[in-house]
């Protein structure tokens, strides 16, 4: 299926791998002190609220990564509006197999399927704007790589992955370095001298650090951070479209909307990946 480019199968092979180590351990011994080896068993994967859902893919990975015998049938799609009722998909093979993972699939599925939801519904909020919605590094430490997959799934765009894929000059950044002058240049300096070719987004809290940046040049972003609307509106008539413009910091459902009409072109929001209801799924033998 079609993925994020950071979404290799190696890594997704690894989350799914130490995911179980930390759950299975060296054993399920409720499954198996309860369950005899050779019981066969179905269950399908109940959908209970509406909403978007996300994890299908990951769910069937998980399954046949830990017993290839399992049969999984998918029966709706990961990016797809569901309703309670719904069933995701069917899974049969060994009863055991299907107990030990199914708390596994539930938790990602859960998660997942909430940020896809969170991330559809704001979009729609701004659809009539050239604002495209993106997502943070404010995600729970070692899920990143399938919170962002939801993100995508739900229709928001991913930012940088981690901190070594983009350079992004914040308030500390540039106030450690000196200055957003010199937070540009060394930071230019740096990144010749390592041979990196990677993308500079430099934040502004002010109309004069926003002219600072168009001064020096060199980047490819510029964030705005904590603008009030006027302020924000006279930025975009600063820029005149030089550089493409992020809207962040204090993004809510309630303000989203005035902030894509200042015409910026990115808006990133650290609530669709911290601030996120899951949505209710189980798994049901049948």
């Amino acid at each position: 299926m079609n993925r994020p480019n950071y979404l290799s199968s190696e890594k997704i092979h690894l989350f799914i791998q130490q995911a179980l180590q930390e759950d299975v351990g060296d054993g399920d011994h409720s499954t198996l002190g309860s369950i005899p080896s050779h019981r066969k068993g179905k269950a399908q994967l109940l959908i209970k609220e509406p909403g978007i859902l996300a994890g299908l893919e990951l769910a069937q990975m998980i399954f046949l990564q830990y017993d290839p015998e399992l049969k999984v049938e998918l029966i709706l799609s990961d990016g797809q509006e569901v309703q309670a009722g719904d069933i995701g998909l069917r899974v049969e093979g060994s009863a055991a197999s299907i107990l030990t993972t199914e708390r596994l699939v539930l938790n990602c599925m859960q998660r997942m399927s909430g940020i896809a939801t969170k991330t559809h519904q704001l979009n729609q909020l701004i659809k009539h704007t050239k604002a495209r919605l993106m997502d943070t590094r404010k995600t729970t430490p070692n899920f990143r790589l399938m919170e962002k997959w939801a993100v995508w799934i739900g229709g928001g765009l991913n930012h940088r992955f981690a901190l070594y894929d983009m350079v992004m000059l914040k308030d500390n950044h540039i106030d450690f370095a000196g200055g957003i002058p010199a937070a540009i240049q060394q930071t230019k300096s740096y990144l010749k001298s390592k041979g990196l070719n990677l993308k500079i987004e430099v934040e502004t809290r002010t109309l004069d650090e926003v002219q600072q940046v168009l001064e020096v040049g060199g980047v490819d972003f510029i964030m705005l951070d904590n603008m009030d609307y006027a302020t924000m509106r006279k930025a975009v008539e600063m820029v005149a479209g030089k550089y493409p413009l992020e809207a962040s910091g204090g993004i809510t459902e309630e303000n989203l909307k005035d902030v894509a009409e200042c015409g910026v072109d990115f808006i990133s929001v650290g609530a669709l990946t911290h601030q996120v209801k899951s949505l209710d799924i189980s798994l049901k033998a049948f």
